[in-house]
């Protein structure tokens, strides 16, 4: 006869693993811009998904009813006064304490009801982040998001490796550890791309899922500007590639700088050689200023790659100060 302990141990193995989140504390993460006809629904679908979570609703200024709404609907308000997503995200990180965060939107696009694979995933293989990547019905993106989002997907794995698939997405469920640690930096729609490079930059163990997106609820319009904010999230992967990897940046930048003091001075190099004189003093101490801004260029590249370093090791030590999410347990305030 195996003995009792034996058995319950083989139980364990077989039976889904949803102890696992009933004994973590989960937070629910809802960033919110004039989203009246949409969160009730969104809340409502996270209650019944996850009945052991708290749901935050972070209202970010809006025009219409979503705080009473989102009060109405039983989930816990607080207001952000100042705009933009980015600005909502980092306020909740900072004043929010849990195990497990769950990043979505409370527009309806997100599966509410697929929170449960994305955290089964956290825990089961100890991550950091998991992503759900957007796996879109006919209409969901407006035109040229897709288009735009697997343009910066390819910048931000060529700049910083591969990892992520969907770094735009807004779908994510973070450890403790990483919320906590995170330097949030952005203010607006370039949050999760800040989110994702953070990741990659310190080697952070981290997922994707595949999820359904959907269409926003009726009455609801994206805050996506395509252009205005593509371009700051573009300028936020260059800012980021800047600090991150000086060194690449600052020698790409010598070697640009390098070749136009070579292009500007040639010609008049190869009239000195045949005439003996400089045909153009003017192009003559301008090559040489721009080959001067190479140099330095270049000892900054390798002066900032040092700090650089010094500050990855700092938020990597940060990083392990806190718990992983294994080690966590019932710990919400």
């Amino acid at each position: 006869m195996p003995r009792l302990d034996q058995v319950r141990n083989e139980i364990d193995t077989l039976l889904p693993q949803k102890s696992w989140i009933s004994n973590k504390a989960i937070a629910v993460l809802l960033p919110c811009y004039n989203e009246e006809q949409a969160i009730t629904q969104v809340i409502q679908e996270f209650r019944s998904a996850l009945p052991s979570a708290q749901i935050y609703v972070y209202d970010n200024n809006s025009t219409d009813n979503t705080k009473s709404v989102a009060e109405k609907a039983g989930a816990i308000v607080r207001s952000e006064p100042l705009q933009g997503k980015g600005n909502v995200v980092r306020r909740m990180l900072a004043d929010i304490n849990a195990d497990i965060y769950i990043l979505a939107d409370g527009d309806g696009t997100y599966d509410p009801t697929s929170a449960g694979k994305l955290i089964e995933k956290l825990i089961t293989h100890n991550l950091d982040m998991v992503v759900g990547t957007r796996l879109s019905k006919e209409g969901a993106y407006r035109p040229g998001h897709k288009s735009g989002n697997k343009l910066f997907n390819r910048i931000v794995a060529n700049l910083f490796g591969d990892g992520f698939t969907d770094i735009l997405s807004g779908y994510r469920v973070l450890s403790k550890r990483f919320a906590k640690s995170f330097p949030a930096a952005s203010s607006g729609f370039e949050i999760e791309t800040e989110l994702s490079i953070h990741a990659l930059d310190l080697r952070l163990a981290t997922a994707e899922i595949a999820l359904p997106y959907g269409t926003r609820a009726e009455g609801t319009a994206s805050k996506l500007k395509t252009f205005s904010d593509g371009i700051r999230i573009l300028w936020t992967i260059l800012q980021l590639y800047k600090e991150l990897k000086p060194l690449s940046f600052f020698l790409c930048l010598s070697f640009f700088l390098c070749l136009s003091a070579f292009a500007i001075g040639l010609p008049v190099f190869v009239d000195y050689l045949n005439t003996g004189a400089l045909s153009s003093v003017m192009l003559t101490i301008l090559s040489a200023g721009i080959l001067q801004l190479s140099f330095i260029s270049a000892i900054a590249g390798l002066i900032l790659s040092s700090i650089s370093h010094g500050r990855r090791e700092f938020k990597r030590m940060h990083f392990l100060k806190l718990q992983a999410i294994s080690e966590l347990g019932t710990t919400l305030d």
